[in-house]
């Protein structure tokens, strides 16, 4: 082989080299993102895995917010409520500003962490239905509405009006 054809097979393999390598740190920097959305049933259950359940990983609750189980402590920004799903329920604990649609018996997606028997929400996210939902979000609240017999809000036309 020509020292011209050598030269241009090595630069052919570092590019190929380097292009795998950032591949594989893109992919890398994903996967840690990411929030799988779990129910209290599947974490509960170990279902979830066994990170998320030990608190090790961060993840997604859904559910609907348990009729009677918001507390909040008056002056404090500490809020206590349960999520359940129609097979479990999971305390949870969030400091902050709720959602102006969050109240009980609605949909509610905590993002957060385990800590022993409870789940400790960094954010919470409030619907009142799915309409702004991924499928698989939409999926599980929808099997949680019917679980607990909430209404669908009525359709509107385009108009806006009933």
């Amino acid at each position: 082989m020509n020292p011209t054809r050598k030269r241009r097979l090595w630069l052919v393999l570092a590019l190929v080299a380097a292009a795998g390598l950032a591949t594989a740190l893109i992919a890398l920097a994903l996967q840690r993102n990411v929030a799988y959305l779990y129910t209290p049933h599947e974490v509960l259950d170990g279902s979830a895995g066994r990170e998320v359940r030990d608190g090790r990983a961060t993840f997604r609750l859904g559910g609907m917010v348990a009729a009677g189980s918001f507390k909040r402590a008056p002056g404090s920004m500490e809020a206590h409520f349960t999520v359940d799903d129609g097979d479990a329920r999971l305390p949870v604990v969030y400091t902050g500003i709720l959602p102006d649609l969050f109240r009980e018996k609605q949909s509610v997606i905590a993002t957060g962490r385990m800590r022993g028997d409870v789940f400790v929400a960094e954010q919470v996210l409030a619907k009142h239905d799915e309409t702004y939902m991924p499928k698989e979000v939409a999926d599980k609240m929808g099997a949680a509405h019917r679980k607990h017999q909430v209404q669908a809000a009525p359709a509107t036309p385009a108009g806006g009006r009933p």
